[in-house]
């Protein structure tokens, strides 16, 4: 049973302690991941509490400082009053798959990137430990080794290509971020619209509630003004630089200014390759690298448009975005504490460049995630798209496009085609949009027999579109108590 002072994480529990308490007689191995700060090590504490299994955070050091600190946790955890004087890891690692036990024991290695710096040949040892108990001594051990990191480009190719550990994985968790829904509930905001100013933001990285804002939760819609200043402006909080922490905490990452750059250009509003480059002063056969890197650490997403070969580029974080719109144009006064004079001047930036397309954001993860209740049918992508008008040679951007899954030799369903408004009452002018593209999306072959026409607004509706929702069934208004459930 998930102990009470986890919140929420029902389906992550549930995996974490499917495989701690599993019945092969065997050692069993598994990886968790996912971006700092998203609550891995709470999470992990918790299973090892609740099943008496090992825990071990590594620090970064030489690997036998390392070693040592492994041995004096172990003897803590066993109770005795002398560190384990282990000659290397392979003596550690038989150390603890030779524990008696007539149940599944956990041993839970976090931040394991650490330890594979120190020791490269780590993942080896751990294959081979793990190959010997599950073959030539099958029985002799009911270890549950976990790993763990935040280094996503690490912890990827743990599992990847030629590595020693590849294929030897019963379980892979990614720990995300909460859902909007969930992380409104965790802060305890009910007012929606507040809920989404502060998930722009902030997004759904727990930490950032207690640990970097030290709990300070804007009471109303009125106070957001006012918790932005105090808190994420404020250069005295543990969040004012945490957008620029998050960067530089990625190994992977060798030069941060072309990187905060590119993320500045997405933050701009150029998303795709040829905008990125462009707004940076660089060829676009030039940030491959530091695309790809951003990808792999998992703040850079690419998503495909729902109807066009092209693709485009969002930043994962909510925090990064806010800081590199918002933040970083105006470090040198935020730095002097002038907050409320950048926030005063900042305000309407942050509605145009950080609030409308986090919106947009949330309202395809309300597709993604809600999908089946208000769409029949299967989901096979959400995503943005863009629909070309011959007639006018102009393109209608849908912002929810809800496609159904790809079946050979059939149409494509489009289940549903979606605008979304952060700032502006929605009228039928919208709705028309929508009609035209479900149109030319049928000449081209898709099938739209089905297709729901959704309206998200943060304003609400007029009373032409309100009538003609009520009039027609594949006509949907959601509002933003709609949104938040």
């Amino acid at each position: 049973m998930k102990p009470e002072h986890v919140f929420g994480r029902e389906q992550e529990w549930e995996a974490l302690s499917s495989f701690a308490g599993g019945t092969q007689a065997e050692v069993a191995f598994g990886v968790v991941s996912g971006r700092r700060r998203q609550g891995k090590t709470f999470l992990l504490k918790a299973l090892a509490e609740a099943t008496g299994g090992f825990y071990f955070e590594a620090t970064e050091g030489t690997s036998i400082e390392s070693l040592r600190l492994f041995g004096m946790a172990m003897a803590r955890h066993r109770g005795s009053p002398v560190g384990y004087p282990f000659a290397d890891w392979r003596d550690a690692l038989e150390f603890f798959f030779s524990l008696p036990g007539d149940r599944p024991l956990p041993l839970i290695i976090d931040e394991f990137p650490y330890l594979m710096k120190a020791e490269p040949a780590l993942p080896s040892i751990l294959k081979q430990e793990i190959d010997l108990r599950g073959r030539t001594h099958r029985g002799s051990s009911l270890a549950r080794v976990l790993i763990c990191g935040s280094a996503l480009s690490v912890m990827g190719r743990i599992l990847s290509g030629q590595a020693p550990l590849r294929g030897r994985a019963r379980l892979e968790l990614l720990v995300q971020p909460l859902g909007f829904r969930e992380a409104a509930r965790f802060w305890g905001i009910s007012d929606p619209r507040l809920a989404a100013l502060v998930h722009a933001v902030v997004g759904g990285t727990p930490a950032y509630r207690d640990e970097f804002v030290a709990g300070d939760i804007p009471v109303s819609l009125e106070d957001f003004d006012g918790w932005v200043i105090r808190t994420v402006l404020n250069r005295h909080t543990a969040i004012f630089r945490e957008g620029r922490y998050l960067l530089a905490e990625e190994s992977d990452i060798r030069d941060p200014a072309l990187y905060h750059s590119v993320l500045a250009a997405v933050a701009e509003g150029n998303s795709t390759w040829g905008g990125i480059a462009g707004h940076i002063g660089y060829k676009s056969s030039d940030i491959a690298h530091p695309i790809n890197v951003l990808e792999d650490c998992g703040l850079l997403a690419k998503e495909k448009d729902a109807f066009k070969s092209a693709s485009q580029y969002r930043i994962t974080e909510p925090l990064i975005s806010f800081y590199q719109a918002i933040m970083r144009p105006e470090w040198t006064d935020l730095g002097l504490g002038h907050a409320r004079d950048v926030w005063d001047r900042s305000r309407q930036r942050f509605l145009s460049k950080v609030m409308g397309p986090h919106f947009e954001a949330l309202c395809r993860e309300f597709a993604l995630r809600h999908a089946r209740e208000v769409f029949e049918g299967g989901v096979g992508q959400v995503s943005a798209g863009t629909v070309v008008d011959p007639a006018t040679r102009k393109q209608i951007q849908v912002d929810v496009a809800v496609l159904g899954p790809a079946y050979p030799n059939e149409p494509r369903a489009v289940r549903s085609l979606g605008e979304a408004e952060w700032d502006k009452v929605m009228g039928v002018g919208h709705l028309a949009r929508l009609r035209r593209a479900r149109d030319l999306l049928a000449a081209k072959g898709y099938d739209t027999s089905r297709t729901v026409l959704a309206c998200y607004s943060g304003a609400g509706f007029d009373t032409d579109l309100t009538a003609a929702a009520r009039e027609d069934g594949r006509i949907l208004l959601v509002d933003l108590p709609a949104l938040y459930g």
